[in-house]
């Protein structure tokens, strides 16, 4: 028998649509093919062990996983689920009937439960531009995914929970996050405070002219001078983020797996601070599978370069780019993705 579930694969900050297709056919071993990575091809133990804890039984049958489309390459643990949600309707278990109207995302443990996954929001928003009816993933992530409207989200904390959701066992009430009181109510709730600092009229005023125009700034000093404690309160006279420029940072963070679990949505300016030992693809983005750099979680906010002179000559070259174009391309061989990285850049020397 064959069935199709509904997930997606994440590139730059946006998300794909991906359908799981599972057939069941008379033979041994299991397969899966469309292009996956390790950590895809590792999912059948996951899901096996998942599945049999759960109080349902593995199919010992010819199992073949397709993730279509087979050109795109499918990364990450993230669809164990749909894979094993497909393998018991495949074999009768789950019911069919409501499949085709959900996304269905998340990690599975060894014993059933589920564990959160990257870029929930950009998912979240793609089922919702695709029609589906509803999202359903790990309860860890539900706000996250939640901030989205017209789609109802569903969390979870384990896979029989998800069972008995499609069997008609369960129906649990779906996550709801008022974004708008999420956003005002949580606005410019930063831990420092500009005003903490005394005295350094030069400086501060030097600061609040670069805040006001988005401009870059050198901080020149000894040690002690204050330079780092100046630098960490900047974000907090910077205009407040609008809800478009948080929603732009969630998916960021969402997409790089950082964004804390109490929050739905980023309401604070970013600030990062990366050591002077960091690496050129550290800084920019990159890797095998690419990930947000520093300069793009630093997106509407600000990026600190303590020690400027330390850092090495090819991490600042790189940035020279970005810093004009306001975003930053990542070119592989198959596939280009793209990060924002608009930010003010504030770096601090030694005389």
């Amino acid at each position: 028998m064959l069935v199709k579930t509904y997930g997606s694969a994440v590139y730059g900050v946006d998300a794909l649509t991906i359908t799981i297709e599972v057939s069941i056919v008379s033979g041994t071993k299991y397969f899966v093919v469309g292009l996956p990575d390790n950590a895809v091809k590792e999912s059948m133990f996951r899901v096996e062990s998942a599945i049999r804890t759960s109080g349902y039984h593995m199919p010992r049958q010819r199992i073949v996983v397709n993730l279509a489309p087979a050109d795109i390459r499918k990364e990450g643990s993230a669809y164990d689920l749909p894979i094993a949600i497909a393998i018991l309707a495949a074999s009768g278990q789950v019911e069919v009937e409501d499949l085709d109207k959900y996304f269905i995302m998340g990690e599975l443990s060894m014993d059933g439960g589920l564990q959160s996954i990257k870029g929930a929001l950009p998912t979240s928003i793609q089922a919702r531009n695709d029609n589906f009816k509803g999202f359903i993933l790990p309860k860890v992530n539900s706000r996250e995914a939640g901030i989205v409207n017209n789609i109802l989200v569903y969390g979870m904390e384990t896979l029989k929970e998800v069972i008995d959701f499609f069997n008609g066992k369960e129906k649990p009430e779906p996550v709801v996050v008022d974004t708008h009181k999420e956003f005002f109510n949580q606005i410019n709730s930063y831990e420092q405070d500009f005003s903490d600092v005394k005295g350094q009229e030069n400086i501060k005023r030097a600061l609040e002219i670069a805040a006001a125009g988005g401009h870059n700034v050198i901080l020149i000093g000894p040690p002690g001078a204050g330079k780092t404690m100046l630098a960490k309160r900047l974000p907090t006279i910077l205009p407040p983020l609008n809800l478009n420029e948080a929603l732009e940072s969630t998916k960021i963070y969402s997409v790089a797996g950082k964004l804390p679990v109490a929050n739905a949505l980023m309401t604070e300016r970013p600030f990062r601070s990366p050591h002077h030992t960091i690496s050129d693809v550290a800084l920019v983005g990159g890797g095998m599978n690419p990930q947000p750099g520093e300069i793009s979680l630093a997106h509407n906010g600000v990026l600190f370069l303590d020690e400027l002179p330390e850092f090495k000559r090819t991490v600042l070259e790189v940035m020279r780019q970005p810093l004009e174009d306001r975003k930053v391309t990542i070119s592989r061989a198959r596939f280009s993705v793209e990060y924002p990285s608009s930010f003010m850049l504030i770096a601090s020397m030694n005389p």
